[in-house]
C-alpha cells in the first residue's frame, strides 16, 4: 500500500548527531512555517496583497527580536522562531493566492473569441476531447479583453467541420468559446474539485461554440511552446498505435506519459479495492527508481573516464546525474504534484548530501516537508501528501540498518516487515480520506511492486527508443492486471467504514505507529483500542421521530438523501453526462460509502435522465434496495423496480412516507414523463417535505385539488425551477419555508427562471438553489437552520456565484 511515499527512505541519509548545539532555531522555524501555510489554507476570504505584505514584515521583526533580545533563553528562542516562520508563512501563501488572476463575471456566458496555444494533452471522452488552452489574445465583440491565462476547455463533436480529435499539444488556435468560472460540485466529505482547478492554475473553463453564427475553429500552426506536451502527446499516439487493441494498452500509455485519464473505471476500481493505484500512476515510486537507475548508469559510465573522475568525483556525479535525469523524467510524465512531491524530496536530500550535512531523519523528513510545502502549500489539502510522508516517517523511524551479509530469506522478511509497517500506518488514514482500504493490499504490494518497477515501467520506458519493448511490457501488464482483478473479487478483499472525522484518524494513525514499533508485544497492545473508532465510526443520525434531508450537488439534476434515526431513501439518482461520466459514481457512491449509508429504498421519480443517470452505478452498489419508479424500466439497472403510485404508505422510526402522485388514471392517460413523476411527501408530527420531481402546472393543479392541505415545510421546487411548474396556485397551497432548487450552475436551460424565484419569494419562502449553496442539508429537528455546503466549508478558492436565477 502506497509505498509510492518512499523516496527519502530510497535515499538515505547518514544518521548521526543533531549538527550544531542543541539549541538550533531550524527545526522549530521549518515547523512553524508549515503550520503558518497550513492555518492560511483555512481562509474563508483573501485579504488584501497588502495585508499579507504587512503580516510578513512583523514576522521578520519577531524574528529579529528573538534573536536580538532572547539570550540563552531556549524556551524563547524556539517559541519566537516558530511564531516568527508560522506568520510568514502565512503571509507569503496568502500574498501568493492574492496574485492569481480569476475571470471577471461580466464575460461569464458571452461569446469570446480567443487565439493562444493548447498547454495540454487532450484528454477524450465520449463527446469530443477537453484540454488546457494557454490564451494570447481574446475579442469581445470584436473590442480585446483580458482574460486569465490559463483556461479549461471542452470541444464537443457536431458532425461539423474540423473534428475535435485534430487537437493537438502545442498547436495554435483562433475559437469562439463561451467561459464560466471553475465552478465545482461541493458535497459533504466530497473532493474539491475547485482546489484542483487552483493548484493548475485553471481560472476559467468552458466549451468551443460551434453553431450557425459562430466563426469556425481555425487552426493557425505549430507553436514552440509546449515541446515537452507536444512529445507526449507523440508518444502516447505511438503506444496506442503500436499496441492497438491489447488490453493493458491504455494502462502501458499512462504509465509512460502519465496521462491517467487512459486507464478505464474498472481498472481502477480494482487497483483501489487491491491498495495498489498508486503504481498506476507516475508516482513516487517511478521517479525514484528512475532516479536510482540513472544515478547507476551515470556513475558507471563517469568511473570509465578518469579525465572526469579527476573533475568530480563519480558518487557526486551520480547522485547530480539521477537527481536531473529524474527530474525529466517527471517533466516528461506530466509533473503530476506526486512527481514534483518525490523530486522536491530527492533535491532536499542530494543537496544535504553534497554540502556534507549529516542530519538525522527527523531534520531530513521536516526539512524536504517544508521545500515541498513551500513550493506549493496546497498540496496540504491533498491525501497523497499525507500518504507520502506518514509513510517514509513510519519506514525512518522502524527501519533497521542493512546487513550487506544478509541472506535473500532475510532481505524477504526485511521488505515484507516494511511494507506490512507501511499498510498499518496508512490502512486508518486511508479510511479517513477515502472509507475505504484494501485488505488484501499487503499482498497485492508485495507481488506488484517488484513487478512493475523492475520490469513493467523500465520496459515501458525503454520502449521509447525500441518499440517492441512496450509489446512485452503490455504482456507483463495484462497478468498482473489479470491477477489484481481476480483478487478484487476476493471476499472481503476491501473494508469500507463511514468517514470518521480527521482528529479520530490522526489518533489512529499515531496508534498503528505505535503498532509498528520495535517493542514487546503487550506495549504493542496498546494500540488496538485508539485504532477501533476509526473501524467503528457512525455518521450522526436524526432523533426517533425525525428526519434529514441531504440535497446532492450534482448539477442539473435531482438527488436528495433522506435518511431517518434506522433508514434511509434516495429520490432521484442525479444526471448522466456521458458513459464516463454520471452523478451516481461521481458524487452518490462515494457520498453513501463516506457516511456508511445503507439504502432500504431509492425513488426513480420518471425516467428523464437527469433523474435516473446514476441509477446504475447506485443499485450496482446497493443492491439490497427496493427500487421504486413511474418508468417502466431502465436499461442497466438490474434491481427489480416497483411502481410508484398514489397511496402508497409507510412509517419509519416515527417518520410518515406517503406517495402521492401519480394516480392509476394518470399512468392511463399520460405517457409523458415529467407528468408521471413520483411526488413523495415525508411529515413529522410538525414538519413535512414534498418532493415532487418534474411535476408540471397541471399535475400540479390536480395535485393541491386532491390533497389538501400540500401545506409542507420544504418543497424541491417541480422541474428545477422551469416555467412550466411552480403555479402561484400549487406555490399558495404549498407555503414552503424552503423552496429547494436543484440545478446546475449556469445551465443552458436557464432554471431557475426569475418569475419562478420572484413567485417563491413573494409567498415568503426561502429559495435555496444548490448552484449557489451547494449540497444543502435541513433537519426537522432544527427546521430554521438549513446548512449550504458552500456557506458552512467556505475557501478562498472557492467560486462565489452570486443571484438565484443565473442565465445560461
Amino acid at each position: 500500500m502506497h509505498t509510492a511515499a518512499s523516496p527519502i527512505a530510497a535515499t538515505p541519509v547518514a544518521e548521526s548527531q543533531e549538527p550544531g548545539s542543541g539549541t538550533t532555531l531550524a527545526p522549530w522555524a521549518m515547523l512553524g512555517f508549515v503550520v503558518g501555510s497550513a492555518a492560511q489554507l483555512s481562509q474563508a476570504v483573501l485579504w488584501p496583497a497588502h495585508g499579507y505584505l504587512a503580516l510578513m514584515l512583523v514576522g521578520v521583526a519577531i524574528q529579529a527580536g528573538v534573536v536580538r533580545w532572547a539570550g540563552g533563553i531556549v524556551v524563547a528562542r524556539y517559541a519566537g522562531a516558530m511564531l516568527a516562520l508560522c506568520l510568514v508563512g502565512f503571509a507569503i501563501v496568502g500574498w501568493r493566492a492574492s496574485l492569481r488572476d480569476v475571470l471577471p463575471a461580466e464575460f461569464e456566458g458571452k461569446d469570446v473569441v480567443v487565439t493562444g496555444t493548447v498547454a495540454s494533452l487532450p484528454t477524450q471522452f465520449d463527446r469530443g476531447v477537453r484540454f488546457r488552452f494557454q490564451v494570447d489574445t481574446a475579442h469581445l465583440d470584436g473590442r480585446p479583453v483580458t482574460l486569465p491565462t490559463m483556461i479549461d476547455l471542452a470541444w464537443y463533436a457536431t458532425g461539423q467541420g474540423q473534428h475535435p480529435t485534430a487537437v493537438r499539444p502545442s498547436t495554435t488556435w483562433t475559437w469562439c468559446v463561451r467561459l464560466k468560472a471553475p465552478h465545482g460540485a461541493v458535497n459533504p466529505l466530497g473532493e474539491d474539485e475547485e482546489l484542483r482547478w487552483w493548484q493548475a492554475g485553471v481560472r476559467a473553463r468552458g466549451y468551443v461554440r460551434q453553431g450557425r453564427n459562430d466563426p469556425p475553429p481555425q487552426y493557425l500552426g505549430e507553436s514552440w511552446r509546449h515541446p515537452v506536451e507536444r512529445l507526449r502527446g507523440m508518444v502516447r499516439q505511438r503506444i496506442l498505435h503500436r499496441l492497438g487493441d491489447m488490453p493493458s494498452a491504455r494502462i502501458a500509455a499512462a504509465l509512460v506519459v502519465g496521462d491517467q485519464s487512459l486507464i478505464d473505471r474498472e481498472d481502477w476500481d480494482a487497483f483501489r479495492a487491491t491498495g495498489v493505484s498508486h503504481l498506476m500512476s507516475i508516482s513516487g515510486v517511478h521517479v525514484t527508481m528512475f532516479a536510482w537507475m540513472a544515478a547507476l548508469l551515470v556513475g558507471s559510465l563517469w568511473r570509465r573516464s578518469p579525465w572526469l573522475c579527476l573533475r568530480w568525483s563519480a558518487p557526486v556525479a551520480a547522485q547530480i546525474g539521477g537527481l536531473v535525469l529524474a527530474a525529466a523524467y517527471a517533466l516528461f510524465s506530466g509533473w503530476a504534484v506526486p512527481a514534483q512531491r518525490t523530486v522536491l524530496m530527492l533535491c532536499t536530500v542530494v543537496l544535504l548530501r553534497l554540502l556534507g550535512r549529516s542530519w538525522p531523519w527527523p531534520m531530513v523528513w521536516l526539512g524536504t516537508l517544508t521545500v515541498v510545502v513551500a513550493a506549493d502549500p496546497w498540496v496540504l489539502r491533498q491525501a497523497g501528501f499525507w500518504l507520502s510522508f506518514v509513510a517514509v516517517a513510519m519506514l525512518f523511524a522502524t527501519r533497521q540498518h542493512g546487513d550487506p551479509a544478509a541472506t535473500l530469506l532475510q532481505r524477504t522478511r526485511a521488505l515484507v516487515r516494511e511494507q506490512g509497517v507501511v499498510t498499518l500506518t496508512l490502512s486508518p488514514l486511508t479510511l479517513v480520506w477515502f472509507g475505504q482500504c484494501s485488505l488484501v493490499g499487503l499482498l497485492a504490494n508485495l507481488l506488484a511492486i517488484p513487478w512493475v518497477t523492475l520490469l513493467v515501467t523500465p520496459l515501458a520506458m525503454v520502449g521509447v527508443v525500441v518499440e517492441p519493448a512496450w509489446n512485452v511490457c503490455a504482456m507483463a501488464l495484462d497478468l498482473l492486471t489479470g491477477t489484481l482483478h481476480a483478487m478484487a473479487q476476493w471476499p472481503m478483499a476491501s473494508l469500507t467504514v463511514a468517514r470518521a472525522p480527521t482528529w479520530v484518524g490522526a489518533v489512529a494513525v499515531c496508534a498503528g505507529g505505535w503498532m509498528a514499533m520495535r517493542l514487546p508485544w503487550h506495549w504493542r497492545a496498546l494500540g488496538v483500542a485508539p485504532l477501533l473508532p476509526v473501524l467503528l465510526w457512525q455518521a450522526p443520525r436524526p432523533p426517533m421521530g425525525e428526519f434529514e434531508l441531504l440535497a446532492a450537488d450534482v448539477g442539473q439534476g435531482s438527488a436528495v438523501l433522506v435518511r431517518t434515526a434506522h433508514h434511509a431513501l434516495l429520490y432521484d439518482a442525479g444526471p448522466r453526462y456521458g458513459t464516463d461520466f454520471d452523478a451516481g459514481q461521481r458524487v452518490l457512491v462515494p457520498l453513501l460509502h463516506a457516511l456508511g449509508e445503507r439504502l432500504d429504498r431509492i425513488v426513480l421519480s420518471h425516467a428523464d435522465s437527469d433523474h435516473t443517470g446514476g441509477a446504475v452505478a447506485i443499485t450496482q452498489m446497493q443492491p439490497q434496495a427496493v427500487v421504486l419508479s413511474s418508468a417502466d424500466a431502465l436499461p442497466g439497472v438490474a434491481a427489480t423496480m416497483l411502481r410508484c403510485q398514489a397511496g402508497q404508505r409507510w412509517h419509519w422510526d416515527g417518520v410518515d412516507f406517503e406517495m402521492l402522485a401519480p394516480t392509476a388514471s394518470e399512468y392511463a392517460t399520460t405517457a409523458k414523463p415529467n407528468a408521471r413523476s413520483c411526488v413523495l411527501r415525508i411529515a413529522t408530527g410538525q414538519h413535512s417535505a414534498l418532493l415532487t420531481g418534474d411535476i408540471e402546472a397541471r399535475q400540479e393543479a390536480l395535485l393541491a385539488q386532491r390533497i389538501p392541505p400540500l401545506r409542507s415545510t420544504v418543497l424541491l421546487v417541480p422541474h428545477h425551477g422551469g416555467a412550466s411548474s411552480s403555479s402561484m396556485g400549487f406555490v399558495q397551497a404549498v407555503q414552503p419555508r424552503i423552496a429547494l432548487v436543484q440545478a446546475g450552475y449556469r445551465n443552458r436551460f436557464g432554471h431557475p427562471v426569475p418569475a419562478v424565484v420572484a413567485r417563491y419569494a413573494q409567498a415568503g419562502a426561502t429559495v435555496r438553489n444548490t448552484a449557489l449553496c451547494g449540497a444543502l442539508t435541513w433537519r426537522s429537528a432544527d427546521p430554521d437552520a438549513e446548512q449550504c455546503q458552500r456557506e458552512t466549508n467556505r475557501r478562498y478558492w472557492h467560486h462565489r456565484p452570486g443571484g438565484a436565477g443565473i442565465p445560461p
